[in-house]
């Protein structure tokens, strides 16, 4: 053999090798599937959710090795169309995890094909599900009971001894309606009404009236996003000129769009990120915060206005935190079990809203660092000392 015709085919070797040892560093993507709301009633909160992710993508989009491609996929506000979409996701599209959905009620309803197919989920929706049931999702907003007790406290500092209730007739209802039992009652404070509403109604008139004949001292809702506009507007409406106040699902720029002067001076609890700029230096979150305002800026080409888009960023930092210890090959039952191991075992992750620790036995990894009580001026929330 000449000389020459072994040379090239010790470089054609060592060519192939290299091309070998490039397409092995990223073997196979780790594979998202990213379920949203972008139609229907709950898309003023999916909406943001997408902005959210796109600049998590922005932010990073390898980990361990291994390219993360997305597949994103629209509930349209339906559980339903969101169960099939998992389950399309799962068996089609072979994601290794699911970060997902708008509305409670999708979440649940995903959590069920994540339990059936053995696959991680983060929800980004207030969805809890005890023991097996909810063996394989995380939630990353932070429970009701958390947030609901800050606002009894701050009730309770401002003189409030009976307070009203309206929320939506379905499980982020339920949540709130049942911490806001467990907190008032030991602060001495009574609640009078349970009035509910679905999330498609264009009108509570009936119920506020209900609530207002009851002359509380204040009114909270158990809403979300525009829908939950509803009351306060039904509340001016009816001059009601006791105290108000919400949850942190109402932190949103469609809310204050359509509430309008009605929910001026609302106080809410909310996750430290729509406050960053308000924050002190020594807070944890507020580099995290900061540096997601800036890959959203860079992802969506504006300053991000919302709570909602900064749970799919945390969300997003949560798989790429788990996927960093997990190891394996994506795309197999095993790689799948692990990251759910990954994930469940996350420990002092700085988020946007949230340090996170989870548990196996625990779906929320939530804990008082991520409150701050925030109140509505003129359009613009601020932070309450």
């Amino acid at each position: 053999m000449k000389a020459s015709t072994r040379l090239c085919i010790r470089t054609g070797l060592a060519l192939g090798i290299s091309a070998l040892a490039v397409a092995s560093a990223f073997a196979a993507d780790l594979k998202v599937g990213f379920i949203t709301s972008l139609s229907g009633p709950v898309s003023s909160l999916g909406i943001p959710y997408e902005k959210g992710i796109k600049a998590g993508m922005a932010w990073k989009s390898e980990v361990a090795g291994h390219k993360i491609t997305m597949v994103q996929l629209d509930d349209a506000s339906d559980p339903s169309t969101a169960a099939r979409n998992a389950r399309k996701m799962i068996e089609e599209d072979k994601v290794d995890v699911i970060i997902g959905t708008a509305g409670s009620p999708g979440a649940l309803a995903i959590a069920a094909v994540a339990r059936e197919t053995k696959t991680p989920l983060i929800s980004i929706a207030n969805a809890n599900l005890p023991g097996e049931e909810g063996a394989w999702m995380v939630t990353l907003p932070q429970p009701a009971p958390l947030m609901v007790s800050a606002v009894v406290e701050r009730m309770k500092k401002s003189g409030v001894k009976t307070v009203g209730y309206i929320g939506f007739s379905d499980a982020w209802g339920d949540l709130v309606y049942d911490a806001l039992n467990k907190s008032a009652e030991p602060a001495g404070i009574k609640v009078v009404s349970n009035e509910r509403y679905a999330r498609a109604d264009t009108s509570v008139a009936g119920q506020v009236l209900k609530i207002v004949a009851l002359k509380p001292d204040a009114v909270i809702t158990g809403t979300s996003g525009t829908p939950g506009a509803l009351p306060y507007l039904a509340l001016t409406d009816r001059g009601y000129k006791g105290q108000i106040y919400g949850t942190h699902a109402l932190i949103n720029p469609d809310f204050v769009r359509v509430g309008g002067p009605s929910v001026e001076g609302l106080l809410a609890p909310t996750g430290p990120v729509i406050v960053a700029e308000q924050l002190p230096d020594g807070n944890p979150m507020r580099k995290v915060s900061m540096d997601f305002r800036a890959a959203y800026q860079k992802a969506n080409g504006a300053a991000p206005t919302d709570a909602f888009s900064a749970y799919s960023f945390d969300g997003w930092l949560v798989m790429l935190d788990a996927a960093s210890r997990t190891k394996g090959e994506p795309g197999t039952p095993q790689y799948r079990e692990a990251l759910r191991d990954a994930i469940v075992s996350t420990r002092e992750l700085v988020g946007t809203h949230s340090v996170y620790n989870f548990k196996p036995d625990s779906r929320y990894g939530s804990d008082d660092r991520s409150r701050v009580i925030v109140k509505l001026e003129k359009g613009q929330w601020k932070l309450v000392p």
